[in-house]
């Protein structure tokens, strides 16, 4: 048999080519023609008409086909992931309504190809010093199909990761992991690539270091700048007082020189009141 094989992406409408073409000057009424997998029949046609007993239908594909008359080629619409595989046509010439001859067999094998989504970065710190971060990176990506290759590139220099693949089933859309663990010196670009039937999606992050050993400067509490202010308002009223009091009590001592000549006189020469008291005490 033959081997042919076309590509579709999930969704489309994708036409799977037979080996055979019914010239013009016949008709299908004299053809048997058989699309089928195998688990059972896709579509068959016999004598012209759609053969829909005595042969074993796959439900999934009924009201998804669709078959041209003239080249037999089957219409699938739309693709979906367990469509990915072989499809058999096989067409026979009825010459006799009991005899029959097969006129060719091709399969025809379908490439079904699912989109992912664009990759996803994610970076979690572990440890850092002055020097170096310690992060894990991690890079996913989900709802494709095939199973995908997933690769990581640092500064243009590919590295090696865990890669893990989530699937319900060989025909389910895939969900892709990867984890890499690095020690960060700098800031580093690094690249997520996820490649799958020819396609690819590319992602990337800047990788940055969580500490460049800059210590800031703290700001004191807010209650140690209450008291400090409040100490330092109390100061200066206290200083204040002090230069305004401390000349008018000395003043009022002594004579300074902002007294007049005369009062200064009699201030200064007054006596002592005991002295007054003893000289009349004398005299009498």
């Amino acid at each position: 048999a033959l081997e042919k094989t076309v590509e579709s992406k999930v969704g489309e409408k994708v036409g799977l080519p037979c080996c055979y073409k019914i010239p013009s000057s016949e008709s299908l009424h004299n053809y048997r023609v058989y699309w089928q997998r195998t688990a059972g029949v896709v579509l068959a046609y016999a004598e012209g008409k759609k053969m829909d007993k005595d042969v074993q239908h796959l439900q999934q594909y009924e009201n998804r086909t669709d078959m041209d008359t003239r080249n037999l080629t089957l219409w699938l619409s739309p693709v979906e992931i367990p469509d990915n595989g072989q499809f058999h046509c096989v067409v026979q010439q009825v010459k006799f309504s009991y005899s029959s001859h097969v006129l060719c067999e091709e399969i025809v094998t379908l490439v079904v190809t699912a989109d992912f989504s664009m990759p996803k970065i994610t970076t979690e710190v572990s440890a850092y010093s002055c020097e170096s971060t310690e992060m894990v990176v991690r890079c996913s990506s989900h709802g494709g199909f095939p199973r995908p290759k997933i690769s990581g590139v640092l500064n243009n220099v590919p590295v090696e990761w865990n890669v893990s693949w989530v699937s319900e089933s060989s025909l389910s859309p895939y969900n892709v992991t990867a984890e890499l663990q690095l020690n960060v010196t700098k800031d580093n670009k690094f690249t997520c690539t996820v490649e799958y039937s020819g396609f690819s999606k590319s992602t990337s992050l800047l990788l940055k270091k969580v500490n460049d050993c800059v210590v800031p400067t703290v700001p004191p509490p807010y209650n140690v700048i209450t008291a400090s202010s409040i100490i330092i308002i109390i100061f200066i009223l206290a200083i204040t007082l002090v230069a305004r009091y401390l000349p008018r009590h000395v003043c009022s001592h002594c004579c300074g020189p902002r007294d007049s000549v005369e009062e200064g006189m009699k201030e200064c020469t007054k006596p002592p009141l005991s002295s007054k008291v003893t000289s009349e005490t004398s005299s009498v």
